[in-house]
């Protein structure tokens, strides 16, 4: 158990580095106003913090640094909620500022979380497995070109531009869609090639004339291999960050950042609520020296998706923590707005 004094000195210790990235000595910290010891006794109380594993030395300088389990403590119980909602209040703003589809959402909310944070943060979009197909389009662009456009419930939308087989006209177009919305519309998304090798080829079989080259742009664009989505901004922001001017630090999260499955797994297995993991606590080793923030956001209750930013261990954690909690309720508002609106 700390003292209070203890108590003081470690928050103002793990603040200060926080804001400065440098390590802080007893003499500094006796000029603090908020700190009302001598040096002499800081020192003494550093030197317990230290023993007790919350503090470390550098190598390059005689003041303390925060360790690990430092953080951990000040994370579990000397922060409070930052008193800050301005920053919030841009986020909802966006959300509620009419974007029509769900995806615009997610992909403008990753894009001011870094922005507000200078980390990277990354949105777990509503999974596939999850989600079930509401429409398809197939527009026409000229003769031998068309856009297709997927639109699932959960907001996902997907275009794809395909050349026309010179066999298909508009009339078998519009046949193709008919028959895929009649066919496929509240199908899970996962369940969409199975439905499409029997239900639907019957039907193209029976009523289109080139059907095995109409049925393979069909599956080309209906089957999706990746069914994650993920929405990151801010990923150069960790080279802004004194901590990582180590190459192979570097090439490891970015190696890292390319393998959206490996990212997604580690979402998909965050828990309700705000999950802070430091450090060594990550399980992957790429993101062992940086601290993971995670929340979930939810439709109708159920889990949708997860909202993460990737820091430095010395990271902002109140005013992250507040963000990240303001952010979720606002997306689990927006899905449950969209849904109820164009469900």
């Amino acid at each position: 158990m700390l003292t209070k004094r203890q108590l003081i000195i470690l928050q103002v210790i793990i603040d200060d580095f926080i804001d400065s990235a440098r390590p802080i000595g007893s003499r500094a910290l006796s000029k603090k106003d908020n700190l009302p010891y001598s040096a002499a006794t800081i020192r003494n109380e550093m030197a317990d913090l230290e023993e007790f594993g919350f503090l470390e030395k550098t190598h390059t300088s005689s003041g303390r640094v925060p360790s690990e389990k430092g953080y951990r403590y000040y994370v579990d119980h000397l922060i409070g909620p930052s008193t800050n909602q301005n920053q919030v209040s841009i986020i909802k703003d966006i959300i509620q500022d009419g974007f029509f589809e769900f995806e615009q959402i997610v992909q403008m909310s990753a894009e001011v979380l870094s922005k507000l944070t200078s980390y990277t943060s990354i949105i777990l979009g509503p999974e596939m497995f999850e989600t079930t197909l509401k429409q398809i389009q197939i527009l026409p662009l000229s003769d031998h070109t068309a856009v297709a456009i997927l639109v699932t419930n959960t907001g996902h939308v997907e275009h794809r531009s395909f050349a026309i087989p010179e066999k298909i006209n508009s009339s078998d177009l519009e046949k193709m869609v008919n028959m895929m919305n009649e066919r496929l519309t509240g199908v899970p998304i996962i369940k969409l090639q199975e439905v499409l090798n029997t239900e639907v080829a019957h039907l193209m079989k029976m009523y289109m004339d080139d059907f095995d080259k109409s049925f393979e742009y069909l599956k080309a664009f209906l089957v999706n291999d990746n069914p994650v989505k993920l929405y990151i901004g801010g990923k150069s922001n960790i080279l802004m960050q004194p901590e990582f001017n180590d190459v192979d630090k570097i090439r490891s999260f970015f190696t890292m950042m390319e393998k959206e499955d490996e990212i997604a797994n580690i979402l998909k297995n965050s828990k309700n609520g705000i999950e802070v993991t430091i450090g060594n606590e990550n399980e992957v080793e790429a993101i062992k020296d940086l601290s993971l923030i995670t929340a979930s956001y939810h439709l109708n209750g159920d889990h949708m998706g997860t909202i993460a930013l990737l820091g430095p261990t010395r990271m902002e954690y109140r005013k992250v923590i507040s963000l990240i909690k303001g952010l979720s309720t606002e997306m689990t508002d927006a899905m449950y707005m969209w849904y109820r609106n164009d469900g």
